[in-house]
């Protein structure tokens, strides 16, 4: 069977952070993914935005608490899980993310600090050249330079007639 649940949305207010008595950290966060619908008929489009309660644990939860903030853009992978929970004596459902990953997308908000998560300048895509004889591969700004890899250990094959199996 599967669960899985993706989700990029934005998150509506600053993530809830506890720390358990055990010592994990998990945060709650309220995440808004937005719809839009568009009617042929009247040539209108409307938006249907869904609210989402996203349950991160541990590393996840560090990082939202460090870097997650109102209005941060994030990417979302998870599971989605039923509660139910009884308060002023009426018994309430809900639904749940539990988050697997996280990504932040987005630029960093001003006044972030400068320490910790740094996150990629997005780099250009490469335009491809055209010239009169047909297409010419693009032409990359960055040089790829392969890492060295260590040495594979040499292993001597045994007779196949000589393994136990």
């Amino acid at each position: 069977m599967i669960n899985k649940v993706i989700l990029l949305g934005n998150v509506g207010q600053d993530p809830e952070i506890r720390t358990l008595e055990t010592g994990v950290k998990v945060a709650r966060l309220r995440l808004a993914t937005t719809e839009r619908i568009f009617n042929r008929q009247t040539n209108e489009t409307t938006e249907h935005t869904e609210w989402h309660s996203v349950t991160l644990w541990r590393g996840l939860a560090e990082v939202a608490d460090k870097f997650v903030r109102k209005g941060s853009q994030v990417y979302v992978e998870g599971r989605i899980r039923s509660r139910e929970w009884e308060k002023d004596g009426q018994r309430h459902f809900g639904f749940e993310i539990v988050a697997d990953d996280m990504k932040l997308l987005g630029r960093r908000p001003e006044g972030a600090s400068q320490t910790g998560y740094q996150q990629p300048a997005p780099q250009p895509a490469p335009q491809p050249q055209y010239q009169q004889g047909g297409y010419q591969q693009p032409q990359y700004q960055q040089s790829y330079q392969p890492q060295p890899q260590p040495a594979a250990p040499q292993t001597i094959m045994a007779d196949p007639d000589d393994l136990p199996f």
